[in-house]
């Protein structure tokens, strides 16, 4: 049986999932921006956190865990590499490493560049991964610790994984991403469509995250610094792709 995900808005643009195994009863909480909707969702399904999977040390990750673990028996999981900036770990895991939701195994992968000890958890039997602050909706995170080609080259482990992945991501930025993507990739009929659907589930109020990787492949600019028409576009044809992402997010730094 695959996991079943539940996405959970939390302070005004962040969001933290819960990744429950039916069969074994078991369920984790990614990330913990605030507990209160937490604790909402788990009482809602009747579901006990057992595990609390962190992805980095920001606050808008972490700061709701005390509240948590005040009222659920969680095992607290995060990156060994950055313990030092994270809550207590009960598990101190690295980049290939396991953990398990019951059943289901998942592997962690180190995408440090917005953080240097970011991780992200893919599941392979349920196809999700939770990425945070990583690989995002038609955007990445801002390179705040880490250079620009280890970002590039996280976001190229990402890539690699099934395209029916579905990515989990940690923020409600999809619409301004998509506005800025459109700078970059104006011609693409794929992206076109697709802010057009952004529009119309932000007008209603609801939710652009999960997003599949498929999606993200072909409309995300962080993901298509090899494109060639995103070369054209940014007068940057036959750069290397390391320099052509350094050049799209810088100027989504400035956008």
């Amino acid at each position: 049986m695959t996991l079943q995900i539940e996405t959970v808005s939390c302070l005004s643009d962040n969001y933290a999932y819960l990744a429950h195994d039916p069969e074994s009863g078991e369920t984790a909480v990614i990330d913990v921006p605030e507990a209160a909707p937490i604790l909402k969702a788990l009482a809602d399904k009747g579901w006990t956190a057992n595990y609390v999977l962190i992805t980095h040390h920001h606050a808008d990750h972490v700061q709701g865990l005390d509240e948590i673990l005040a009222q659920h028996p969680a095992q607290v999981v995060g990156h060994a590499a950055d313990a030092a900036r994270l809550p207590k770990l009960d598990m101190a895991l690295n980049e290939g490493d396991t953990v398990s939701i019951g059943n289901e195994t998942g592997t962690v992968i180190d995408v440090s560049g917005h953080t240097i000890g970011h991780v992200a958890f893919h599941f392979p039997h349920s196809a999700v991964a939770f990425t945070a602050d990583s690989l995002m909706a038609l955007g990445c995170g801002r390179v705040f610790e880490g250079t620009m080609p280890q970002m590039w080259a996280s976001l190229q482990k990402l890539a690699a994984l099934p395209p029916e992945t579905t990515i989990c991501s940690g923020h409600e930025y999809t619409q301004a991403n998509a506005k800025f993507a459109l700078t970059i990739d104006p011609d693409n009929p794929a992206l076109i469509s697709r802010t057009k659907e952004i529009e119309d589930a932000r007008a209603k109020g609801q939710p652009t995250v999960p997003s599949q990787l498929s999606e993200e492949l072909s409309t995300n600019p962080f993901l298509r610094a090899t494109d060639a028409a995103v070369q054209a576009n940014l007068g940057m044809t036959g750069a290397a792709p390391t320099e052509v992402f350094a050049e799209i997010r810088t100027r989504k730094d400035n956008f």
